[in-house]
């Protein structure tokens, strides 16, 4: 429960509300002011007895008969003299250009502020309440009711005269008095009656609930909080109340109207004051000393409290609770505190004899207080930023930085940097303080990653002192902000030159000769940072080369390039061949063969015509470094010299490409006989006599495999489909043991009837579509020719049908659809009978012969 408390004794001071428990984390939803100005200066030698609130003014009634009209900040603007005596109540119209004030010597008075109409009468008792028709203003709705012992209503009728009606009597005095629209709400000693002045009809009684009260002690309050909604607090129990319509069907003699009671509970203090606050309420409550508890310290008896309640239909939940120590609390009463509220502005005024207090919702400004004092500064930069526009008494950055200065006091200095680049925006000098700052304390490592490096730049000495600083003390996060920042932050040579003078001590340090590397890089010293990139050899130098254009740097270092990645390397040559000619690296790597021998043969699979003038270099390079490439090198070249590769095969004993060269120069029985006498593989010779297909080559197979018992073997399983096998069967030497002689026949006749097989699938496929070939023409060729008037003659051009039809005509119509006059045709030819279309005839014979003569 909040506490609300003086700052010193001054009697003009604002209050500040503070938690009775220091540590609790609920912040508070109202906050408080002591109205001072003008009222300070009253209330030293009167007393409020009551207070009324419009949008524009206060109205201030005093126990010594005197009405005050103050504006918001407490000055007095006009003083009315109204009686010697307590003021009980001040009523303003909706317009407020009219107030109604009663007092306890029975005056009241009605007049207007900017006219001098008005009601003045004298009672013989006192009048405690008076209230004016909210809409007084108008001519039509002069009317006021005051309340004594009985509640009388007043109205202006047509004679400028005013009528008196009493409305109600006989309950005990009335000491509250709400108007709201056509409804009068009023408590007596009985309870709350509600009055319908459109209708004339009283359409309610609440009872009041506790009677063991004084109601002259405790009051009770009465609020609208709508036109239809009236809230009841008396003693300890508040009710709310809603006016309903009646149905048609129900009235009879019953009012139009009827009252609900939506809501009713009981609360732990006695009630002062009430006020609606959206859907919830504004509870003032009289705290009443206990007197069966020994208390020592007497202010924390009697405090009054202001709460926020939200009802509920038979209970309520607490929102807040804010003890008030206002001035001389010790000695009031439940009847000496009123609470009176602005409509439609969350301001609430709690009124005592010698201190009226303002409440007002917490603003963002105010959010934002409690949250600093809460050291909860994350959420406080946050609600500023988002509420920006609305407060008025913080700034985003002033928190930013108190946010900065308390994550330095914890020692959270990498959190306190990364708020810097939110905080601290463009502004530069402030940039600058906190890098300064940050140096001071030993931690520009934890701020350097957060400098601004985009278009607002600090001065190039902030980031030289940084990079001095890691260099000395951490060479990979130097290396890793020369990644980071681009090289116009700083001065480039400056700091080239203190990584050299490190350097000079460590030179074989890998860090700092990579970060050299790219100082020269942003330095556009291209030369020097690929001399350090080779000499670490490092994945960047193709990347430098090629994003640089370094090619002419590295004619002379391909070698290195080569040592360091072949494969990267042989890439880049070929793919920049307009950069670094063929020649020109071959000439590099004359002293490598090795390496040599890899970019011919990436530039031969690339394009097999290109290094031809260095194909006959390859085969020795073949030969010596990748052997399973020679074969297929010596099938894809058309400019290797074949004797020259056929010599170095022979020199090296290369069977399988000597084999080759010997088919490829013509020379198949040589090296044939190689496959059979130096490779013994006769599936190898029988496969190179099926690439051959040469009839020779296969009686020179079966003649020197005829002695040979395995070799007959494998030509037997194998030479079914090209030679046939009775050649090599009669020509097997009778008693010859051959392995597997019955497999290899079973196989031979196996294939054979396999033969058979196929030849007579086929046709059969083929009678079956010649057969249904021949029906599908005799079917189109038995289909009909339409001639009509359109058709033509293809020889003469004229229309195949003659334009009197009674004399005689022959026309012939072939199948290729062409008309011809019988006597257009040329004469028949050696076959009788047998006649051909002329267009079609010289193409084909067939389809262009006669399938039709017409005659007539």
């Amino acid at each position: 429960m909040a506490e609300v408390q003086e700052k010193d004794k001054k009697p003009s001071e604002e209050f500040t509300d503070e938690s009775e428990e220091e540590d609790s984390e609920e912040e508070a939803k109202l906050k408080y002011e002591r109205l001072s100005n003008g009222v300070t200066e009253i209330l030293k030698n009167d007393a409020a007895s009551c207070m009324t609130v419009h949008d524009k003014f206060l109205a201030l009634g005093t126990h010594f008969g005197k009405v005050y009209l103050l504006d918001i900040q407490g000055n007095v603007t006009q003083k009315f003299v109204i009686s010697s005596v307590k003021i009980n109540q001040i009523s303003l119209d909706e317009s407020g250009d009219h107030v109604g004030i009663c007092s306890e010597d029975g005056k009241v008075q009605v007049f207007g502020l900017y006219t001098r109409e008005g009601f003045h009468d004298n009672f013989d008792c006192p009048v405690k309440v008076v209230a004016l028709h909210p809409q007084f203003s108008r001519s039509n709705c002069k009317q006021f009711v005051t309340g004594g012992n009985k509640l009388l209503l007043y109205e202006r009728n047509w004679l400028n005269r005013w009528k008196t009606v009493v409305l109600h009597e006989g309950e005990g005095t009335i000491t509250n008095i709400q108007w709201r629209a056509n409804l009068i709400a009023w408590a007596n000693n009985v309870g709350v009656k509600i009055y319908d002045i459109s209708t004339k009809q009283r359409i309610t009684n609440v009872l009041r609930d506790n009677v063991s009260l004084r109601p002259d002690m405790y009051p009770c309050s009465l609020c609208w909080k709508d036109n239809t909604t009236l809230i009841v607090g008396w003693g300890t129990s508040i009710k709310i109340c809603a006016v309903k319509e009646r149905n048609a069907t129900e009235m009879r003699d019953l009012p139009s109207r009827y009252v609900e009671i939506v809501s009713a509970f009981e609360t732990e203090f006695f009630i002062s004051g009430l006020a609606p606050l959206v859907d919830q309420l504004v509870v003032l409550f009289f705290v009443k000393e206990n007197p069966d508890q020994v208390v020592t310290d007497e202010e924390s008896r009697a405090r009054p409290r202001l709460d926020i309640i939200q009802p509920l239909p038979e209970s309520y939940e607490e929102i807040s609770s804010d003890a008030l120590t206002v001035r001389n609390f010790q000695d009031n009463e439940c009847r000496d505190y009123r609470l009176a509220h602005a409509e439609g502005e969350p301001l609430f005024y709690i009124i005592s004899p010698k201190d009226i207090v303002v409440a007002k919702e917490r603003d963002q400004d105010d959010h934002i207080d409690w949250l600093l004092v809460k050291e909860k500064y994350e959420e406080a930069l946050m609600a500023a930023e988002i509420s920006f526009k609305n407060i008025k008494r913080h700034d985003v950055q002033k928190i930013g930085m108190s946010f900065i200065n308390h994550l330095v006091e914890k020692g959270d200095y990498e959190n306190a940097a990364r708020k810097c680049q939110k905080v601290l925006g463009k502004n530069m000098e402030l940039w600058e303080n906190e890098v300064y700052r940050f140096k001071t304390i030993g931690q520009l490592k934890a701020i350097s990653q957060y400098l601004p490096r985009g278009d607002l730049r600090l001065r190039p000495a902030i980031y030289e002192m940084i990079l001095h600083e890691f260099l000395k003390t951490d060479y990979e996060g130097f290396a890793t902000l020369i990644r980071e920042w681009p090289g116009e932050l700083y001065n480039n040579m400056a700091i080239v030159q203190a990584v050299n003078d490190h350097l000079k001590r460590d030179p074989s340090n890998s860090i700092l000769l990579k970060t050299l590397a790219e100082l020269y890089t942003y330095d556009q010293r291209y030369d020097k940072a690929l001399e350090i990139y080779l000499r670490l050899r490092h994945k960047d130098v193709y990347q430098l080369i090629h994003k640089h254009n370094l090619f002419s740097s590295i004619e002379d270092k391909i070698v290195l390039l080569m040592d360091f990645d072949k494969e990267k390397a042989v890439d880049m040559l070929l793919d920049n061949e307009d950069k670094i000619s063929i020649d020109r690296v071959v000439e590099e790597l004359a002293d490598r063969p090795e390496l040599l021998h890899v970019y011919l043969h990436k530039l031969f699979k690339r394009d097999h015509h290109k290094g031809q003038k260095y194909h006959e270099r390859q085969i020795g390079l073949y030969a010596e470094y990748d052997r399973p490439n020679l074969l297929p090198f010596l099938r894809d070249s058309t400019h290797c010299p074949l004797e020259k590769a056929l010599e170095i095969c022979q020199q090296r004993n290369f069977v399988e490409e000597t084999v080759f060269l010997l088919s490829r120069m013509g020379n198949c029985r040589r090296a044939l006989q190689m496959i059979m006498e130096e490779l013994g593989d006769v599936d190898k010779a029988i496969e190179f006599a099926k690439e051959q297909d040469d009839g020779e080559l296969w009686d020179d197979l079966i003649s020197y495999s005829i002695d040979k018992p395995p070799f007959i073997t494998g030509l037997l399983n194998n030479i079914g489909t090209h030679v046939d096998p009775i050649l090599l069967i009669n020509r097997i030497k009778e008693g010859m043991e051959i392995p597997n002689l019955r497999d290899s026949l079973v196989k031979i006749l196996h294939d054979y009837n396999l033969q058979i097989l196929l030849r007579e699938g086929c046709k059969k496929i083929l009678v079956a579509d010649s057969l249904s070939l021949l029906q599908k023409m005799h079917r189109t060729q038995m289909r009909g020719v339409r001639v009509n008037e359109d058709s033509i003659c293809e020889s003469c051009h004229a229309t195949i049908l003659p334009s009197e039809m009674t004399k005689s005509f022959s026309v012939v119509v072939f199948h290729c659809r062409h008309m011809f006059h019988k006597e257009c045709l040329p004469s028949q030819g050696t076959i009788p009978g047998l006649q051909f279309c002329n267009i079609c005839s010289a193409k084909r014979r067939g389809p262009g012969s006669g399938i039709l003569e017409m005659k007539k």
